[in-house]
């Protein structure tokens, strides 16, 4: 693993010690995920999972969905 030096104000720090405790990690550790995290190349398994989740039952048909709509304004030409 490659060091690196970050420079934080004192109230970040303190946040990033706070973040690190609930969540049971070292400040390295912590931050270490979150950099992996945001470089992923992929789609997060909560987004992978939402895939098919939504079936044309649950929308509305394009006449349903404008039922309520009144006419259109006329077009001006160009």
């Amino acid at each position: 693993m490659s060091p690196i030096t970050l420079y934080l104000s004192n109230e970040l720090a303190s946040q990033l010690r706070l973040a690190a405790q609930a969540a049971n990690l070292s400040p390295s550790r912590w931050v270490a995920n979150l950099i992996a995290e945001k470089l992923r190349d992929e789609w997060p398994p909560h987004l992978i999972a939402l895939a098919g989740a939504w079936v044309d039952s649950d929308l509305p048909l394009t006449a349903e969905s404008r039922a309520d709509l009144t006419a259109d304004l006329p077009r001006e030409s160009l």
